[in-house]
């Protein structure tokens, strides 16, 4: 606003100052607004479904919370204690509680999540995890423990509601496969509150019904829990421990057959046998009978055949020991034994008879052999032989002396004419030092006034060297 002029020379404000402002930086206003959410909101519980998951490999989890009509962007740090972090999972509805606060690099409201609980199936995921694990802990899920069932049973408890589908398949079943199987029935709720009591109730009861037969020598070969499909909700009673104690304790074999294939509880767990479905449970168990049918059916004929055939054997057996009796007869034994005493005597005569006969021709040969060396004959060349023999040694002995007489007289000329003294006869003599005999071959060995002997043909001669 202007100033008010007081005279007519008086113009006032020609340029007016601008009124008065604060400006706010981008970080500022962020940074108000993340004080004013910490302050005014704080931690608060809110509820939604998962989605937009993303877990980074620092391990911090990021995803957006949505309902119906709005999302909110949450974070679960690493650092942070927080429970079924792992079940986190597009789609999973969830209850959580955390601080609200504002990212200010994007200028975006968020919410630090510190606590995660689960809600509808994932809760009871869950819980089925929980009682899973404790269960498994103990050895309840031990295969050691698990009992085989009977081939033929005769009597099985059925536990399950008297009104559902189950029952329905499992009488079809059974009274297709094994009319003969007796059934005794344990009606008992398989869904809803309770229903997991009076299911421990029910198998409870069948094993006191069970030992109350035991003196009648008929009893239960096991017992069938059972029920038809279902959601995880109703299904639930089949995962409740009290259900779990009461399979583990029981003293029959039970087979647990609960809801599609697709449907696992913890009865199928503990239960020494699961089976698929109610249709399935029944098939098993009537397996063995169902297969012997045809065993059954062929059992006449096989019967008969086998019978033939043993009569056919047992009689050729018959026959045979006819046979060996005849011939183990005493006087059948004794003929055999006179016959054998006759043919060994008759092989001893020709033996002996054969024997002689050689012999005999042996001493003609000899005889013959003897009659044509005349001995005197014999010494004669003998003794001939002996004198040739002694001159050629005679001989050979005198040839050798000569030889080696020559050699002696030729290697003898040889040392002679290599000796000294052929040497010194063709006018050469052999100087030597007086004292020691050393042969002088230089005349640098000599030193002057050095004593010398000079070996001649015939003598020797002593002397001094001059220089």
């Amino acid at each position: 606003m202007t100033k008010k002029a007081k005279s007519q020379w008086d113009f006032g404000e020609l340029f007016p100052t601008e009124q008065t402002r604060r400006v706010l930086s981008v970080s500022e206003l962020t940074a108000q607004i993340k004080r004013l959410l910490e302050k005014q909101v704080g931690q608060v519980w809110v509820t939604g479904e998962v989605t937009n998951l993303r877990v980074q490999s620092s391990g911090h989890i990021y995803f957006t919370l949505k309902d119906a009509n709005a999302q909110l962007g949450c974070v679960l740090f690493r650092g942070e204690a927080v429970a079924h972090r792992e079940l986190l999972a597009d789609g999973q509805k969830v209850l959580l509680q955390g601080d609200v606060t504002v990212y200010e690099a994007r200028g975006q409201y968020q919410l630090i999540v510190r606590a995660v609980e689960l809600q509808g199936v994932g809760a009871l995921q869950v819980a089925f995890e929980k009682l899973k694990q404790k269960l498994a802990a103990e050895g309840l899920f031990a295969p050691e423990r698990k009992r085989s069932l009977s081939k033929y049973p005769q009597r099985i408890g059925l536990v399950t509601s008297p009104t559902g589908a189950a029952i329905r398949d499992v009488l079809h079943v059974v009274q297709r496969r094994n009319p003969a199987l007796e059934i005794v029935l344990a009606p008992c709720r398989v869904q809803g509150e309770g229903a997991a009591e009076e299911l421990a109730a029910a198998i409870r009861l069948l094993n006191e019904f069970n030992s109350s037969l035991v003196t009648c020598h008929s009893s239960l070969d096991l017992i069938l829990v059972t029920r038809g499909g279902g959601s995880l909700e109703d299904l639930w009673a089949f995962n409740e421990e009290v259900v779990a104690r009461a399979i583990c304790e029981s003293a029959i074999p039970v087979v647990s057959a609960v809801g599609h294939e697709i449907d696992f509880t913890i009865g199928d767990f503990v239960a020494d046998v699961r089976a698929a479905t109610p249709s399935a449970a029944a098939e098993i168990i009537t397996e063995g009978v169902f297969a012997s049918r045809p065993f059954v059916a062929d059992a006449p004929a096989v019967m008969r055949q086998r019978v033939q055939v043993r009569w056919e054997r047992e009689t050729e057996n018959s026959v045979e020991l006819a046979r060996r009796l005849k011939r183990a007869h005493p006087r059948q034994r004794l003929y055999e034994w006179l016959q054998r005493l006759d043919d060994l005597q008759t092989g001893l005569l020709r033996c002996a008879t054969q024997n002689a006969r050689g012999q005999r021709v042996v001493w003609a040969n000899l005889a013959q052999r003897l009659g044509r060396v005349r001995l005197i004959q014999l010494v004669a060349q003998r003794r001939e032989l002996l004198e040739r023999n002694q001159r050629r040694l005679c001989e050979q002995a005198g040839h050798c002396l000569r030889a080696w007489q020559n050699r002696f007289a030729t290697v003898n000329a040889r040392l002679r004419l290599l000796g000294p003294e052929q040497v010194l006869a063709r006018g050469y003599s052999i100087t030597m030092d007086a004292t020691t005999g050393r042969v002088l071959r230089a005349a640098g060995e000599v030193k002057a006034g050095q004593r010398l002997k000079t070996r001649l043909t015939v003598g020797e001669v002593l002397s001094r060297a001059e220089k």
